[in-house]
């Protein structure tokens, strides 16, 4: 059972209302398509086939790869809007959507041929984790790694996977010029790559973000990489765009959409209700109607100052230059200040939605939990 039979659409979350030079993200087609399985999907505790084969076909998970080696290269305040409008559906497919294909991003640091290697592959999908967990000996002309990883986003689906491991030489670490270990990223074949079923999260549960680990498996140097715009294999602003930058605005992105969907699904629960002591419809009461509109507010503004702000520091690295530390600083505010105000949407307005809203079985309490567990990452605490 659903709370209504259309797909959530955010509020004024339409990129042409926006600021007039974005299409529609998301066909209302496939929005059906995504909300018509995502009960299903989180009841399983991963994407349902409909909803992945919707990602492959149309190559979501390859949006951000070079064009170079097969992927689309999509501008990132593009890419960025649909990942809102897909979080705005799905929770759980939007983290995925945003997570696999921010690894596949990183093709644009790797050896050309490797990278059209692994883009190529059939219904490819890059899950990984960016702590490093793990060690890499060097061995040749190549590494041996072993360690375990934890929240690869859509694990099961993964063609590959990307992790972050010390690098070593006869089992001492390799020292920087700072005296601290040495940190290599890597991309690794899901078949020398044993994931362990872990994800056991009250929220986001389609997303099957299990760990994974690796046990001393060789790897051709040609899969370490290193994620800097001085080391970018592939031309285009995509990959001088700095990672943390995009980090921060491709998270908050999904953080917006499931706050969107939730001020969308809160309106009519919070109508069903009467006072306790009126008797009047509870958006009738003092106060709770100015709440309401007072959130949705906020949020609309926080909303747009992101937008904004991302398609300024977008403009400024496609027409050549390099952001500076107060843009990246200014992104980075933007994303916190778009999370904070859905955060405080959520938070606040839960309360009058009722005894409905706490039922697992609903979409608002399948969208409340996962939006309080994605606002678990490191990156959005404030």
């Amino acid at each position: 059972m659903t709370d209504s039979a259309a797909p959530p659409v955010a509020p004024s979350a339409s990129p042409s209302a926006a600021d007039g030079r974005h299409s529609v993200p998301l066909a209302a087609r496939d929005a059906h398509r995504i909300a018509r399985h995502a009960a299903a999907a989180d009841a399983a505790r991963f994407l349902h086939p409909v909803q992945q084969a919707l990602l492959h076909r149309r190559g979501w998970l390859k949006m951000l790869a070079p064009r170079a080696c097969g992927g689309a290269e999509l501008a990132l305040p593009d890419a960025v809007r649909l990942e809102e409008a897909v979080a705005a559906v799905d929770g759980s497919m939007g983290w995925v959507l945003t997570l696999c294909a921010g690894a596949g991003w990183f093709a644009g640091f790797l050896p050309p041929a490797t990278a059209r290697a692994i883009v190529g592959t059939r219904r490819v999908c890059v899950g990984g984790s960016g702590a490093p967990t793990g060690h890499a000996d060097l061995e040749g002309d190549g590494y041996r790694i072993s360690g375990r990883w934890d929240y690869a986003s859509g694990a099961p689906m993964a063609t590959h996977f990307t992790l972050n491991a010390v690098l070593r030489e006869h089992g001492q670490p390799l020292l920087d010029a700072q005296g601290a270990p040495r940190i290599r990223a890597f991309i690794v074949p899901a078949a020398r790559v044993r994931m362990v079923p872990s994800w056991g999260s009250v929220g986001m549960r389609a997303s099957a973000s299990h760990s994974y680990r690796i046990d001393g498996q060789w790897l051709h140097r040609d899969h370490g990489f290193t994620i800097s715009p001085a080391t970018a294999t592939a031309d285009g602003p995509l990959y001088r765009f700095p990672f943390y930058s995009l980090a921060f605005v491709t998270l908050a992105a999904n953080m917006a959409g499931m706050a969107a969907h939730f001020l969308q699904l809160a309106r009519p629960a919070i109508s069903r209700r009467k006072h306790s002591m009126s008797g009047l419809p509870l958006l009738e009461a003092p106060g709770v109607a100015a709440l309401l509109a007072a959130r949705e507010h906020a949020f609309a503004a926080a909303r747009r100052q992101f937008y904004a702000g991302l398609d300024r520091a977008w403009a400024l690295v496609a027409a050549g230059a390099q952001l500076g530390a107060a843009d990246i600083a200014g992104l980075q505010a933007t994303s916190l200040a778009l999370v904070a105000a859905s955060r405080q949407a959520v938070d606040e307005l839960y309360p009058y939605c009722g005894l409905y809203a706490a039922h697992e079985a609903s979409d608002i309490n399948r969208v409340w939990r996962d939006f309080h567990t994605a606002s678990q990452h490191s990156l959005l605490l404030p």
